[in-house]
């Protein structure tokens, strides 16, 4: 008799960038545990709006975080 396999949850990441005045307001990109965001896999929004939150911190956005995704 096979037994089922276990399903494993695969752990995934987001660099979170927070808004300084709107809080509501910010930007996640996915990244791995170290905060890396892979550039290549992000669409050309993406990769424009990633450029922008880096551009930005300290200014619009908060340092960015790395978070757990559910």
């Amino acid at each position: 008799m096979n037994e089922p396999s276990a399903v494993v949850p695969q752990t995934r990441y987001e660099l979170r960038f927070a808004g300084l005045c709107d809080t509501g307001r910010g930007y996640a990109f996915p990244c791995d545990a170290r905060g890396q965001v892979d550039i290549d896999e992000l669409s050309d929004r993406g990769r424009t709006n990633y450029f922008f939150a880096r551009a930005v911190i300290g200014t619009v956005l908060s340092a960015p975080i790395v978070s757990r995704v559910a």
